[in-house]
C-alpha cells in the first residue's frame, strides 16, 4: 500500500512546517511521507529551529537536505496542514485539510521554540496513530 503524503504549509516554509516537516520523517516516515512548503520562501531554514532539532532530536534538517520551497515545488499531496496563520493562511489551490493554529516561534526564547517542537512532536504522534488504524 502506498503511503500518504502529507505536506505542512506555512507562509515563508522556514520554521513550523520544516519543523513538522523533520519530525514526520523521523517518527512517522514508516506510516506517511512528510513535505514541507511555503507560499513565500526564506533563504534558509530558520537556524535556531536547525540548531534545536538538532540539539533535542539529533536532526540536521539543513544536511537531511530540506530548504525553503514553495508548495509548487513538492509533489500532489492527499493531506495539506496549516501550521496556523497568524495574519492569514496561505492560498494553496485547495481547502486545508487540518489547521494546528500553532505560534511562529521565530525571534523569540529556546523555550518557546521547545514547546512549539514538543507540540508538532505531539500532533505528529496523533496523525500517525490515524493513519495507522
Amino acid at each position: 500500500m502506498e503511503k500518504k503524503k502529507i505536506a505542512f504549509i506555512c507562509v515563508h516554509n522556514s520554521c513550523r512546517s520544516q519543523i513538522a516537516e523533520a519530525l514526520g520523517k523521523y517518527l512517522a516516515g514508516d506510516a506517511f511521507e512528510s513535505y514541507s512548503a511555503g507560499t513565500e520562501t526564506k533563504p534558509q531554514i530558520n537556524q535556531d529551529a536547525v540548531r534545536l532539532m538538532e540539539e533535542i532530536y539529533g536532526i540536521d534538517m539543513e544536511a537531511e537536505g530540506q530548504y525553503s520551497k514553495l508548495f509548487s515545488e513538492i509533489p500532489d499531496v492527499d493531506i495539506a496542514i496549516s501550521m496556523g496563520c497568524n495574519v492569514g493562511c496561505p492560498f494553496i489551490g485547495r481547502e486545508f485539510d487540518d489547521n494546528w493554529e500553532l505560534e511562529d516561534p521565530t525571534g523569540k526564547s529556546d523555550e518557546v521554540f521547545r514547546f512549539i517542537i514538543s507540540e508538532i512532536e505531539k500532533r505528529i504522534i496523533e496523525l500517525k496513530m490515524k493513519m495507522t488504524k
